[in-house]
């Protein structure tokens, strides 16, 4: 079972931003910036395009009002997506607030979020959800 199922099943903590009956999405604890947050399938896959058709469309049908709300929640250009995939065997969606193409720079190291500042990114983007 990977780290995300666990989160996803309550058996390990997380800041929830929003949940359905396919998908989990919470915030990267070890966030490229403030707001980071993953989206991720209920159903453990390992490669993002192995999902079918329809779920992988969902997926991103789902994430949609999660950027929109990211947007709004914090100072950049827009969100944007990355699927890496390599960190953990579950596929998942990045959603990063930018302001350039280099925000999406996976080699940079990460920022240490107090959990106060998690808390309040996920209170800022649940309220413009």
């Amino acid at each position: 079972m990977s780290i995300f199922s666990k989160i996803v099943a309550g058996e390990i903590p997380s800041y929830k931003i929003a949940e359905d009956e396919k998908f989990f999405a919470f915030l990267d604890i070890f966030p490229l910036v403030e707001g980071h947050t993953l989206v991720v399938p209920k159903m453990e896959v390992d490669n993002m395009f192995d999902l079918e058709n329809n779920y992988l469309s969902a997926l991103l049908v789902f994430a949609k009002p999660i950027a929109k709300a990211i947007e709004k929640s914090f100072k950049c250009n827009r969100c944007g997506m990355a699927v890496i995939g390599l960190e953990v065997p579950h596929a998942h969606l990045h959603l990063v607030p930018i302001n350039s193409a280099d925000d999406l720079n996976f080699t940079r190291g990460k920022i240490k979020l107090t959990e106060e500042q998690l808390k309040e990114a996920q209170k800022k983007i649940i309220q413009n959800l």
